[in-house]
Order: structure tokens, then sequence, then C-alpha cells
């Protein structure tokens, strides 16, 4: 699996968000948009990073970004994860991994000495055409609007 890089045009996906809604990449044509993955919903690092994007939506939003958030936790968790921490973006339930394999971030990760395939914590950031900007391959989950902004 290859993962986007800067340049690559971003596949068109469909999925379902936390509520069950059809969501499209071609949702956000001609709109800036920020996609961040995470592993879990609910875990320390997922949480920290998720809050600190809600806690900078306005700042991001001034730029005229909408966000995406995106792991492979049903509908129910996605649900659960959002009302807990009042997120005001949507969180798509990927449980088919269509997004997480459109951006090829699924793979082999190492954790405490054990080997497992899982979603590597990445964000991309996508211009209006569509066209990966940049790509955060090192995500610092407690300022992580920093580093987009």
């Amino acid at each position: 699996m290859k993962t986007l890089k800067e340049g690559d045009k971003v596949p068109q996906f469909t999925s379902k968000d936390q509520d069950g809604n059809e969501i499209k990449l071609s949702d956000y044509n001609g709109k800036k948009l920020i996609v961040f993955f995470y592993p879990r919903a609910n875990t320390p690092g997922c949480t920290a990073e998720a809050c600190n994007l809600r806690d900078n939506y306005t700042a991001l939003k001034e730029k005229g970004y909408s966000l995406l958030g995106v792991s492979e936790d049903s509908q129910k968790k996605q649900a659960s994860f959002r009302d807990k921490y009042d997120f005001p973006f949507p969180l798509l339930a990927d449980e088919d991994h269509t997004v997480i394999n459109a951006f090829g971030v699924w793979g082999p990760k190492k954790f405490m000495g054990r080997e497992y395939d899982g979603i590597h914590r990445m964000t991309f950031i996508i211009d209006e055409k569509g066209v990966v900007e940049k790509v955060i391959d090192k995500v610092n989950t407690k300022d992580h609007a920093a580093q987009i902004l």
C-alpha cells in the first residue's frame, strides 16, 4: 500500500460518519480539507489530538479549513467519542477501510514490543482541487493544530 504524499490527487471516497450520514470527498470540492487519521477513539493520544483540533477549530475555520477525523471504529464508538468531547467536525467510521486504504495509512506498527497492523496517526492537508498540500506523519497530539497552522 502506498501512502499519499504531497502533490498526489486524493482518490474519491465515500464513507459514513458517526451518525450514518454519507460523506464524500466531492462534498469538499473547492474547499480546503484536513483529514486526520487516528488509531482508536477514546484512547489518550487520540483524545488529546482531537481535543486540540476542537479547541483550535475556530482558527482552522478562519483559515478556510474543514476537518474530518477517521478511524476504523464503529459509528456507535465514533458517536460516543464525539458526544463525550463535543467535537464540531464529523468522525468517519471507516470499518471497511475505504478511506484508510485510499490514503494508505494502514500498515505494520510496533507497540510495547508487539508488532501488528494498524492505522498510522497521520494528517493530510488537502487543497481546493483535492491535491495533498502537506502530510504530517509525526503528529504532536497535544499541539496538533499548531503543526497545521
